[in-house]
């Protein structure tokens, strides 16, 4: 018997074919994308996902996935089939609360399980490598948080294996998603703005003063850098992605830990990016408390020279005092330029260098119109904003459009794409470090 489906041969290569009730199911094989099909028509595709890990980006890609059914109609669903998670994080509790049908404590097996199409890693970072090279090895497409690892070589191999196994894999660079973002790289890739001169981006927040307890975030072995490749990864990504440069050269760069002990508690309650309000102590009685040594950096700024002769700077902060989420950035071209901050993400700011001096000025868009720009005509009418967790949603609509062999709605990021950016994490560290121009041909 001949298969054919909608999502053309790829989805279907090395299927099993049976036969019921006059029907052709294709299941299980190298897509591991369940594909019913009755008289050569598609009847209902889905994937079963898995997701390793559990915490804030655990809670945001359970609504993710729970969510993109409702909103998009991608043409394949997904199905939230198991969560993992330590037996101490209670994974049964979390997929009870988020929508997973079932729970585990053994990633291993889960990640091979034949059931399971696509895994999802939000583990701390040092723990991203291993479900994701198991992943690889089993032939199953694979989603993973950023960075991809603590290290640039296990980042190096991430990517390495995905490329020789030709697996789908995804990076959770979810700012790309933000409409106003996506549509800031449809205007540079239409020539907006002409040649791009300067780039300037900026990740700032204010979160971890000294009342914050020591975590894992704050451990190099377990992250391998702080603000760096918390939020440095972000907007190196986001520029990268929007004006298409790729860097050349870092120099001028410097890191600092300004809170070099920290306060250890019991656990950590999940609850926020590292703690809630009922983990934070007074500050006056750090002293007489047991003290974890912090590793990583509080704060990393550095210049660029782009492989067009263009130039950036990029800054990253965890202490910036009255920055809650600054994330953005500014671009400026030849004909015009664009200025972004998700603290205000509906919105994109463009100046037209072409129209006459006396009319020009900065414009603020919203970036709401569903005719004009990407994702928003899935939510809501016109300036009824979205917010952080609708980024998580379009994103997880554009990898099951990739599952099923078409076009994201913008370039997704994978295993390689997310190496560049590393690479470039770790030439600025190198720099802070040597104090030295870091030529980007170096760094591998």
């Amino acid at each position: 018997m001949r298969v054919t489906s909608d999502f053309g041969p790829s989805v279907l290569e090395s299927c099993t074919v049976f036969h019921y009730n006059g029907a052709g199911v294709a299941i299980g094989g190298g897509s591991f994308i369940n594909v019913f099909l009755t008289k050569g028509k598609t009847m209902a595709n889905t994937v079963n996902v898995a997701l390793i890990g559990q915490g804030f980006m655990g809670r945001s890609h359970s609504n993710a996935w729970g969510q993109v059914n409702r909103f998009f109609t991608p043409p394949i669903q997904a199905v939230m089939h198991t969560v993992y998670g330590t037996a101490g994080e209670d994974p049964k509790a979390f997929g009870e609360k988020w929508g997973w049908k079932n729970a585990s404590s053994d990633w291993e097996s889960l990640v091979k399980s034949p059931e399971i199409g696509l895994v999802d890693i939000v583990t701390p970072n040092f723990m991203h490598a291993p479900p994701a090279q198991a992943a690889i090895a089993a032939g199953k497409p694979c989603a993973c948080e950023k960075p991809i690892s603590a290290t640039l070589a296990e980042a190096r191999e991430m990517a390495e294996a995905a490329k020789k196994a030709k697996i789908d894999t995804f990076v959770w660079f979810n700012y790309r998603r933000a409409p106003a973002v996506a549509f800031a790289h449809q205007l540079v890739k239409q020539g907006a703005i002409g040649e791009i001169r300067h780039v300037r981006a900026t990740y700032l927040q204010d979160w971890a003063d000294e009342s914050v307890p020591f975590a894992w975030r704050f451990k190099k072995e377990l992250t391998g850098s702080g603000a760096h490749g918390d939020l440095n990864a972000h907007i190196i990504d986001m520029t990268r992605f929007v004006t298409g440069l790729e860097v050349d050269t870092v120099c001028g760069a410097v890191a600092e830990t300004f809170i070099k002990k920290r306060k250890i508690v019991e656990q950590d309650s999940g609850g926020g990016i590292v703690t809630d309000e009922k983990m934070r102590y007074d500050k006056g009685s750090a002293g007489a408390a047991k003290m974890g040594d912090v590793t990583v950096d509080d704060t990393v700024l550095f210049l660029v020279k782009y492989n067009s002769g263009a130039v950036g700077s990029y800054e990253a902060a965890r202490q910036a005092t009255g920055n809650q989420n600054a994330n953005g950035w500014e671009i400026n071209g030849t004909k015009g330029a664009l200025k972004f901050n998700f603290e205000s993400m509906n919105t994109l700011e463009y100046y037209d260098a072409t129209r006459p001096r006396g009319v020009q000025g900065w414009t603020t868009i919203m970036c709401t119109h569903g005719g004009d720009h990407p994702y928003v005509a899935n939510y809501w009418p016109d300036a009824h904003i979205i917010g952080y967790e609708h980024c998580f949603t379009s994103m997880a609509y554009d990898i099951l459009l990739k599952l099923a062999g078409k076009e994201p709605t913008v370039p997704l990021p994978d295993f390689h794409d997310a190496y560049q950016t590393q690479r470039v994490l770790e030439a600025a560290l190198l720099c802070a470090t040597e104090k030295r121009w870091i030529k980007m041909d170096d760094v591998k």
